[in-house]
């Protein structure tokens, strides 16, 4: 999955890349390959990204609770110590 990502990432910013490069000559076509490029960066490689990051995760380790708190509280005492 992580090569997969990097993969993605890079054919993306290529595309953006020869988009721009494009742009001066023929508007069109550069507007429509820096447009499908930012499009694929935000709907297929950040969602995908997220969830390969998230995956095996709890999410209450990160959420402010009771316990979490004087987790925090008792690890501040320690540390001054």
């Amino acid at each position: 999955m992580r090569r997969f990502l990097i993969i993605l990432f890079f054919s993306i910013l290529i595309t953006c890349c020869i988009g721009f490069y494009i742009k001066p000559d023929n508007t069109s076509t550069g507007d429509l390959l820096i447009g499908l490029s930012v499009a694929g960066l935000f709907l297929v490689w950040m969602p995908l990204f997220i969830y390969h990051r998230w995956k095996g995760k709890n999410v209450k380790d990160y959420m402010l609770t009771k316990e979490n708190i004087e987790k925090m509280r008792d690890y501040s005492k320690d540390k001054k110590l």
